[in-house]
């Protein structure tokens, strides 16, 4: 069975899944614009041909997939076409969800789910530039983690921009979790050892920590996030289990050059996106897995505390074509 079979057959039977309507929901910018062009394209060109496959390329491209990405697929696509001897394009959607699926999984079996510690707390390093919505993000984290039954801690670690410390705080107080802070502290260092023995003495599940996103001097931000990476180490058997950077999805090719630049000063085990739903071009999920080789956690779907979702491959795909999968019946 194609994963577009296997897609079809999901949205038959899960109509009324929430997440999967919420996918569909925030990636209605994306579909919008990347399915209709795929649609009128299917409509110019009824036949396979050189012209077809230049436009579909156009298409790809400006849905931030990435050109190295776009060019990898085509290739795919039309040895598919040659294979299978494809000439009418309508056959055509078939193929190209199952090669998006394949860009995704291929390459290092790397997963999507947060990596949890066996013994003792779970320490997640958030990273981020400013402005990309890294606060709010760990807020919704903490929410989600703590209506699953997890003790959450935050760690106050960004001392270098102004007002950091006092909304993380704020959002603490609203989502119910608790929070360590160094009031004027410039060492972030010393505020995450303070919660890592708070939250190895008070059995925290989860210890979320902030840091700072000054990316325009890396040498400072490399030093303080190996200083912080050598704390938590020494502190807890295995942590930091995950390294996240926050990139916002509606940055495009920017949050391109971000994860670049994060990767070249520490190690990052996985990224959020947030704000997809705001944004026509959500190609970006797959432009970032293939390019770094990096999985997507979780991805913003709305603005809600809640619509923070796990990244699920099947929901994602099916947000960007559940129109397209419809409409030809097949």
């Amino acid at each position: 069975m194609s994963f577009f079979t296997k897609l079809k057959n999901k949205f038959t039977k899960k109509t009324d899944d929430e997440v999967t309507t919420k996918y569909e929901k925030g990636l209605e910018k994306t579909r919008n614009e990347f399915v209709s062009k795929l649609s009128l394209l299917g409509i110019k060109y009824t036949k396979v041909s050189d012209e077809y496959f230049d436009e579909l390329e156009k298409i790809l491209i400006s849905a931030d997939i990435g050109i190295n990405t776009v060019f990898k697929f085509m290739d795919r696509i039309k040895e598919r076409v040659r294979k299978e001897n494809i000439i009418d394009t309508k056959y055509l959607n078939e193929v190209i969800v199952d090669e998006l699926f394949i860009i995704y999984v291929e390459g290092e079996n790397l997963t999507d789910k947060i990596n949890y510690s066996e013994n003792g707390p779970t320490v997640i390093l958030m990273i981020g530039v400013n402005g990309v919505g890294k606060t709010t993000t760990i807020a919704k984290i903490a929410y989600r983690l703590k209506n699953e039954g997890k003790k959450v801690l935050l760690a106050a670690g960004d001392t270098f921009r102004a007002g950091a410390v006092d909304q993380l705080e704020i959002w603490a107080k609203k989502v119910g979790v608790d929070i360590v802070i160094k009031k004027g502290a410039t060492d972030p260092s010393s505020v995450i050892f303070e919660a890592i023995q708070k939250a190895k003495n008070e059995k925290y599940d989860i210890l979320l920590c902030d840091t700072a996103g000054r990316l325009q001097n890396k040498t400072n931000l490399m030093k303080e996030l190996e200083k912080m990476h050598r704390v938590i180490a020494r502190e807890v058997e295995g942590a930091p289990q995950e390294t996240l950077l926050v990139i916002d999805a509606t940055t495009g090719q920017n949050g391109l050059s971000q994860a670049e630049a994060f990767m070249e000063v520490t190690n990052i085990t996985g990224v959020i996106l947030t704000k997809l739903d705001g944004t026509s071009k959500g190609g970006i999920v797959l432009a970032i897995r293939d390019k770094y080789n990096l999985p997507i956690k979780m991805v913003g779907l709305g603005e809600k505390m809640e619509d923070l979702e796990y990244f699920d491959l099947e929901d994602y795909i099916a947000g960007l074509f559940i129109d397209n999968g419809d409409e030809d019946g097949e």
